[in-house]
């Protein structure tokens, strides 16, 4: 109807519905004609017909069944076992961790840090509907798995719950699940009594993991998730590759880590070992929540009969403070590096970084604070280095003489030549090397502090919303190989100050006129670190940056004192007092002494 007129469509559809109502008046009368009286009945009909009187049929006789005869038995473990129970959850917490337990295996369904986030600020999970907890228990008919069981849990405080699963005969299976106050360690004591008949001598405790995505950069969080592992007994922490898919067979192990970037999940055992472990780790490359799948299968031996093992389930973060209080050699999971690198990282840059950090201080502040207190305590190396270089500036006209005046001649005899000029005038060639190549650990060791340091995770500083990934000021729409998609401000700072260190080392040194073309390469370092930090944390291309800044500071300072002109006297005077032989010296005589004689020899077999 449309302004209060009825339209044609309103009349079709009133004839529609009246020729629908005489038609199931008509065909639902009582007595239902026989079947020949109606030859051309639609087909289409009676097969609906029929099929609706099958389901009929079907339904009915299920629902008095279930109705009349309930099962009274699943199994040795009753109810335990039946698979359409009601699942329980139940939370124990503390002050910085919140853990669910699910009666569906007993086994922790969600582990969420109360004081993270995700890069994308929802909460931080480690465990949520993504980890299995399983042990097989024997059967006469069948073999059952815990993880499919039913627990029933007696929740005894905020933070403490037992869960059991009984078998008919009075066994039973109980896991103790506790929290204590600011831990990050959840205490799982494992208890059966009455359970030899169904455990195996060498029970297998699996454990399979899909790791969250947590951070910004998926592509270093899945190069940093790895499983790594501990052998009992001895200090040695060893990994499955990062990459890829990776099977290992180990033996005799303490704890296995599921490590994150910043986070792991660490399964200790604590008072025995793992006797046999089987490990795999799939790297999950096409996903986007997820970084990898890791498995364990840990071998233990029961004790008279049954189970009684208590384990340690770590679920936090890899700060080191943190890891190193456990004493189990949790804190190797950071990767400060190994040798003199973990000891700088260790005993210096961490102890400098917690106690400015104590001061409240932004960790953009912190980051210049440390560069500084790195660069005073390297000063003295780069004063000689820098004073060596002068030297050799000095020098270097008499060195290009000796060049020109042995030029075709034996570079045996230039060697040497240039080798007394440079014990005359008191000058070692090497002065401006030695220091750079001290001062070389610490930057190595400050290229593993940084992109493994929670602290940095989701601090702001400037325009870098957080120092532990890249800083992107601009989203490119493509992608460039070996650079990226974005644009890190930081990282080119970085890049500009280097190639201008490399520029002013160039200055101060010299052009090398035996190999010109080596000016050129020194400058295809910086634009190679362009492409590889683009993608690394920013407080790192930061420190760098800043670094360089201060030693384009200490370098003016230094030539303010350094006169090149009393350096080169004093030089001259050197060179007119006897000097010894030293040691290089004799050898190099040495050397071209038995060429000489060579050549010689050689010319008297030609004639």
């Amino acid at each position: 109807m449309k302004d209060g007129k009825i339209d044609i469509n309103t009349i079709i559809g009133f004839l529609l519905i009246g020729g629908i109502l005489l038609y199931f008046g008509y065909f639902s009368q009582p007595e239902t004609p026989p079947q020949e009286e109606n030859p051309k009945a639609d087909s289409t009909e009676v097969v609906e017909q029929t099929r609706e009187l099958q389901e009929v049929d079907t339904v009915i006789p299920v629902l008095e069944e279930d109705s009349l005869q309930q099962p009274t038995s699943y199994g040795p473990f009753g109810e335990a076992s039946n698979p359409k129970a009601t699942e329980k959850r139940y939370t124990i917490e503390n002050e910085i961790l919140e853990v669910v337990i699910s009666s569906r295996g007993g086994q922790v369904v969600e582990a969420r840090l109360k004081n993270y986030q995700t890069w994308d600020s929802l909460p931080l999970y480690l465990i949520r509907e993504n980890a299995s907890f399983n042990f097989l228990l024997r059967g006469t008919e069948k073999d059952f798995n815990t993880a499919d069981l039913n627990f029933s849990g007696v929740q005894k405080s905020d933070s403490e719950l037992s869960m059991r699963i009984q078998t008919e005969s009075g066994g039973s299976l109980e896991y103790q699940y506790r929290l204590e106050p600011d831990n990050y360690m959840l205490q799982w004591d494992i208890v059966s009594k009455s359970m030899d008949s169904y455990l195996a001598d060498t029970e297998v405790l699996s454990w399979d993991m899909k790791t969250l995505r947590h951070e910004k950069n998926l592509e270093n969080e899945r190069n940093s998730t790895q499983m790594e592992y501990r052998f009992a007994n001895e200090d040695d922490v060893d990994e499955l590759s990062a990459s890829g898919e990776d099977l290992e067979e180990e033996q005799n192990l303490s704890w296995v880590a599921y490590k994150q970037q910043f986070f792991s999940t660490i399964l200790w055992n604590k008072q025995g070992q793992f006797e046999k472990a089987e490990l795999r780790s799939v790297s999950l490359e096409n996903e986007e929540d997820y970084t990898k799948v890791l498995s364990s299968r840990l071998n233990f031996t029961k004790v008279g009969g049954n189970i009684t093992m208590p384990l340690g389930l770590y679920l936090g973060p890899n700060k080191y403070e943190v890891l190193k209080a456990y004493d189990q050699d949790f804190d190797k999971l950071i990767p400060l590096g190994w040798g003199i690198l973990g000891w700088i990282n260790r005993g210096i840059v961490i102890n400098i970084f917690n106690w400015l950090e104590d001061y409240g201080l932004n960790y953009g502040l912190i980051i210049l604070i440390i560069a500084l207190i790195i660069k005073l305590i390297l000063f003295p190396l780069t004063y000689t280095s820098y004073r060596s270089m002068a030297k050799m500036r000095v020098l270097k006209p008499e060195i290009d003489e000796l060049n020109e005046k042995y030029k075709d001649k034996d570079p045996m005899k230039k060697q040497q030549a240039t080798m007394q000029l440079y014990q005359k005038a008191g000058v070692n060639p090497l002065g401006g090397c030695i220091p750079v190549l001290l001062q070389f650990p610490i930057l190595i060791a400050l290229f593993r502090f940084f992109p493994s340091s929670i602290e940095l995770r989701q601090q702001p500083f400037l325009w870098a919303s957080d120092l532990s990934t890249y800083d992107s000021v601009w989203d490119l729409p493509f992608n460039i190989p070996f650079y990226g998609d974005h644009v890190s401000l930081f990282t080119l700072l970085m890049t500009v100050s280097t190639l201008i260190y490399t520029y002013m080392n160039q200055q101060l040194t010299g052009q090398n006129q035996q190999y010109p073309q080596l000016k050129y390469m020194v400058y295809l370092m910086p634009v190679v670190f362009l492409g590889v930090f683009n993608n690394y944390a920013a407080g790192l291309s930061y420190y760098y940056f800043v670094a360089n800044m201060i030693t384009f500071g200490q370098q003016f300072a230094i030539r303010s004192f350094i006169d090149e002109d009393k350096i080169h006297a004093k030089m001259q005077e050197k060179k007119k007092q006897p000097t010894k032989e030293n040691r290089f010296m004799r050898r190099m005589r040495e050397l071209q002494e038995q060429q000489e004689q060579q050549s010689r020899k050689s010319r008297r077999n030609n004639k």
